[in-house]
């Protein structure tokens, strides 16, 4: 029985053993792959890029329209509608008891018409503003540079301090887009995961790092 007890002894600590070595090793290889990634760079390179104008000059096409739509409606409903008198009966529907020429209604139609919109425009630029075509970590590996798509016209460049650059998540985690978080600014710039990641390594250990903002 003691025999029996030593063995699952040595066993058990042999076991042990093995996965401290392995978690050491592990650790040790993350450690140097860590040191052997030169942020200091001697030149510009593209970290981030993705190419897709077709598909954001169709989304602020259909913003523009749907402006054009829905403005055209308020104004519809400002200038057209009439007070007119309603059915009084108690079998009428609803919609047949409403005089929609009514200041309430009306002008309620108008605002609302006139909000979905212009709210539909400007999430359509919004998104187009922070989706980022190309993210460039500048020479000398301090700065980054996004270049975002634009509404109408050339690209948008925009060169910060790494230390104000912080990535929500992890490059690995993300699904559909990653976010990245300016200093100073209220929304998030945004990275589609379709894109292409040129130089995977530097983005983990320059702009893919999450910081906390003082």
């Amino acid at each position: 029985m003691i025999s029996v007890h030593r063995l699952v002894n040595s066993i058990f600590n042999s076991k042990i053993k093995q996965h401290l070595i392995i978690r050491n090793l592990k650790s040790t290889r993350h450690q140097t792959s860590q040191i052997n990634v030169n942020t200091n760079v001697v030149k510009d390179v593209i970290l981030f890029k993705y190419e897709n104008p077709r598909f954001f000059r169709l989304l602020n096409l259909f913003g523009i329209c749907q402006f054009g739509f829905w403005t055209y409606l308020s104004l519809f409903a400002f200038t057209s509608l009439r007070d007119a008198p309603v059915s009084t009966s108690e079998n009428a529907a609803w919609w047949q008891r409403i005089n929609l020429g009514e200041n309430m209604y009306k002008n309620t139609l108008t605002a609302v018409s006139f909000i979905i919109g212009y709210g539909t425009l400007t999430i359509a630029c919004l998104y187009t503003l922070r989706s980022v075509r190309y993210l460039v970590l500048r020479k000398g590996g301090s700065q980054v540079t996004f270049v975002t798509y634009t509404p109408i016209g050339p690209n948008r460049m925009m060169t910060v301090n790494l230390e104000n650059v912080s990535c929500v998540e992890s490059r690995g985690h993300a699904r559909s887009q990653l976010p990245i978080k300016v200093r100073n600014h209220f929304l998030y710039y945004i990275l589609d995961m379709k894109g292409e990641f040129k130089n995977s390594a530097l983005f983990d250990y320059t702009a893919g790092l999450k910081r906390t903002f003082k």
